[in-house]
């Protein structure tokens, strides 16, 4: 008798702790997540990439940079003949007229970034020129890669520019030849007519002369130093 009763105690318990449960004993599930935590989540790991990004920029400049100490170093301590090594300045220059504002430039040397700038307050548009590279390169065949980024400036009957982007990428291919300097001028400028589509004026060329390398020629300046250039 006495195992009869409890066993209906026990029943008697586990119905009312389910009862329990059921009228509300059991815990809410976790609010879902907002739309605006997942934005959050997104902005923060697109920030996150693009840092990356620009950390990896800057890593392979400076790795090419150190390739062409590395050259030089190499003519140097091994005897070369730096008669027989090239030499390249490259420069940016800047010839769009007022309707449009340089945002942002990027070049690479056969492959390699050697420079990337971004415009801060105006700053890299009020550069007509400055000097991107001067460095030896091995004699022979380069290829030269470019890509600008323009903002339209509207203003009296230009005022439909305002709020455009123009996105230019260009490449050249130069020679390098031995004992000799060779200068790259990378020109945005407008192209076409007063009758041209001002949308279609932005582009690019190429300005490119060389120059026999003082700096391997008796009575030069000192073998491996860069000849004297003028940045604006």
């Amino acid at each position: 008798m006495k195992q009869w009763g409890l066993r209906w105690a026990t029943v008697l318990l586990i119905s009312a702790g389910v009862a329990s449960a059921q009228d509300g004993g059991t815990p809410a599930p976790a609010p879902a997540p907002t739309e605006n935590s997942a934005l959050t989540a997104d902005e923060a790991f697109t920030t996150r990439v693009k840092t990356l990004e620009e950390q990896v920029v800057d890593l392979k400049e400076k790795i090419f940079r150190t390739k062409a100490r590395l050259l030089l170093l190499q003519e140097t301590v091994l005897g070369g003949d730096l008669s027989s090594g090239a030499r390249a300045v490259i420069f940016h220059r800047n010839e769009m007229g007022a309707q449009f504002i340089l945002e942002s430039v990027a070049y690479a040397l056969d492959g390699a970034p050697i420079f990337t700038k971004v415009d801060a307050a105006g700053d890299l548009d009020k550069r007509e020129e400055f000097e991107i590279f001067n460095g030896r390169i091995v004699p022979g065949n380069h290829q030269i890669a470019v890509r600008m980024v323009y903002r339209g400036h509207g203003y009296g009957i230009f005022s439909y520019l305002e709020g455009y982007k123009f996105k230019l990428q260009s490449n050249q291919t130069f020679n390098a030849e031995a004992g000799k300097v060779t200068t790259l001028k990378v020109v945005g400028f407008e192209k076409g007519g007063i009758t041209s589509d001002i949308k279609d004026k932005p582009a690019i060329r190429y300005d490119i002369t060389s120059t026999r390398d003082q700096a391997t020629t008796k009575g030069g300046d000192q073998a491996g130093a860069p000849p004297a250039t003028e940045s604006k």
